[in-house]
């Protein structure tokens, strides 16, 4: 018998999931409370930039494995799996996870569903909350339903998402029955076959795997930008200090690198929401050193800012300002606490005249702040400015070499936010560049 998988919740998350398990040869349906959305994606249309996963989902929407519905009543009656991927935002009202979306999909399943099903949950959730939905569950479970549930974290990049899915690096699974197990070795079965590592656990595990390694994953973003601070006072090289660091295997090279911090739908506010449940537990101090990661963070873009009226000697009204990038990562267009677009957004409050260009971000960038004016492409984004900061590290911003800019710019002036230009050639062309981590001249105040 063939197996028939639901993915609630269509946002990047649950589209990548459903267009995956498509491709991975079952029917599947996805479900949501948009029907702007719901119309899009059954047209082949994927609302967010994702590399590879626009192909996936028009294959499979004319394939017919791939459909999509907000009819909670046709999946709860057609689907035997369901996985739970919708948005788990930062709380309006403080740190916390905002789980009003997860309860609310749990119980219009949970009151439709007859016979047995599995419900399993894939969204970032504080820990215990996969113990409180099972009570949900039954408070809410139609008297023929047999309705088990787990919990598999989702461990997506954002410009890699579909091969994460396909080929992930590891399988968690959280459950509490043998049943279970063996219905989510059968939908991974071909991960599995190709020897993904799985690991096989509680609730409590599964649901703290994922905040895990984000908080740590940003602790290490933030620690080696706490010593550009350093050297950004006294002098050294952050980038030889972070090559040296990486070769010992106990660290690692990866995320060392200095920059204007992270940003995205993830881990800013997930280390953020493992701070409010861990004080919720009575955990206090515990995860404490977390708000002083955000904090690191969250000078980085302060510190561009600062460098920018610096080198414009203190002349940001007026003043000329291209930005490159606006996404918190490149191959996305994700501006979500995008630390990119935070930086534009004070340069212009600061009364510079800031013009942006994004390769993909242009429009959701230009959604949050209209005010901001957005460039077609970089030659116009560049032209006569006296400053131009390059903020998100896109291919085509890697590859520039100062040729490419010295005919169109005002004033030969770069601020590399995120470390990957040369500097010798800019300054042997006559450029002013200045790298994170980088001493460049006393400022005011605290780094």
């Amino acid at each position: 018998m063939s197996m028939k998988i639901s993915v609630i919740g269509t946002g990047y998350l649950g589209a990548t999931h459903a267009a995956c398990m498509a491709e991975l040869g079952f029917e599947v349906i996805g479900v949501d409370v948009d029907p702007a959305k719901i119309e899009a994606l059954s047209e082949g249309k994927l609302p967010f930039h994702e590399p590879g996963l626009g192909e996936l989902l028009r294959k499979h929407v004319a394939s017919g494995r791939l459909r999509f519905t907000t009819d909670y009543e046709e999946v709860a009656t057609w689907a035997d799996v369901h996985f739970i991927g919708v948005g788990t935002p930062q709380r309006a009202d403080g740190h916390g996870a905002d789980m009003r979306f997860v309860d609310a999909s749990v119980a219009e399943l949970a009151t439709r569903i007859r016979g047995t099903a599995l419900i399993v949950g894939k969204s970032t959730v504080p820990v215990g909350t996969a113990r409180r939905l099972r009570g949900l569950i039954a408070a809410n479970a139609h008297p023929d339903a047999q309705i088990s549930l787990a919990w598999n974290p989702e461990f997506l990049r954002e410009g890699f998402a579909v091969a994460d899915t396909m080929s992930p690096d590891r399988l968690v699974l959280g459950v509490e029955d043998e049943t279970s197990e063996a219905i989510l070795r059968r939908v991974y079965a071909q991960a599995l076959e190709a020897d993904t590592p799985l690991i096989v656990t509680d609730f409590e595990t599964a649901e703290l795997v994922k905040v895990a390694a984000n908080a740590f994953l940003a602790t290490k973003i933030s620690f080696i930008n706490s010593f550009a601070e350093v050297t950004e006072t006294i002098g050294g090289d952050i980038t030889v200090l972070a090559d040296a660091l990486g070769h010992d295997a106990r660290i690692g090279r990866k995320f060392l690198n200095a920059g204007v911090g992270f940003g995205g739908g993830c881990l800013p506010k997930d280390i953020r929401a493992l701070q409010a449940r861990t004080s919720e537990l009575g955990l206090t101090h515990t995860m404490g050193f977390l708000a002083e990661v955000d904090e690191i963070n969250l000078r980085r873009r302060e510190r561009v800012v600062r460098l920018a009226q610096t080198m414009l000697n203190d002349k940001l009204v007026g003043a000329r300002i291209a930005v490159l990038g606006v996404t918190f990562k490149p191959d996305s267009d994700d501006v979500r606490d995008s630390p990119a677009l935070d930086i534009a957004v004070r340069l212009f409050n600061a009364g510079a005249d800031v013009l942006v260009y994004d390769p993909k971000g242009n429009k959701n960038a230009a959604e949050r702040f209209p005010r901001l004016q957005y460039a077609k492409d970089l030659p116009e984004a560049v032209k006569d400015a006296d400053l131009v900061l390059l903020l998100t590290e896109w291919a085509e911003f890697k590859a520039l070499v100062p040729e490419d800019l010295e005919e169109l710019v005002a004033t030969k002036r770069i601020i590399d936010g995120r470390n990957v230009l040369e500097r010798a050639p800019w300054r042997d062309a006559g450029w002013e560049i200045v790298r994170m981590g980088q001493h460049y001249a006393p400022l005011d105040g605290e780094l």
